[in-house]
């Protein structure tokens, strides 16, 4: 006997694989992006247009990073990025690098105005 056909599972291989269009994540025309690179948006959705990729145009108007992007859509980072690229290719996109973390001053610097300021 054979078994019962099952439902489409949301979260399975074969949606991800039709949400990237069977599209590996670094293929040549594709640039790679990092989780940390800040995506905006730079057109609007036109109809027509794959659901997932018109909703990271409608949520980039500020820039966000990848991770943020994967986890609203609730795919993988991998699949993301497929989606991503395919925006970047097209000029919808923009990627920047992400903002740099503050340095910290030098401890001792720290310390000598902290005892220049008790003198006072």
């Amino acid at each position: 006997m054979s078994e019962p056909a099952k439902a489409w599972d949301e979260g399975g291989p074969e949606r991800l694989y039709t949400v990237s269009r069977g599209r590996a994540p670094h293929e040549p025309r594709q640039r790679p992006v990092e989780l940390v690179s800040l995506i905006v948006a730079r057109a609007e959705p036109e109809p027509g247009m794959a659901p997932e990729a018109a909703a990271v145009l409608r949520m980039c108007p500020f820039p966000l990073s990848v991770a943020e992007i994967s986890a609203y859509l609730v795919l993988p980072v991998s699949t993301v990025t497929v989606i991503l690229a395919e925006l970047l290719g097209d000029g919808r996109v923009e990627a920047r690098a992400p903002v740099p973390a503050a340095v910290l001053p030098d401890p001792e610097l720290l310390q000598a105005v902290m005892h220049g300021l008790q003198k006072l």
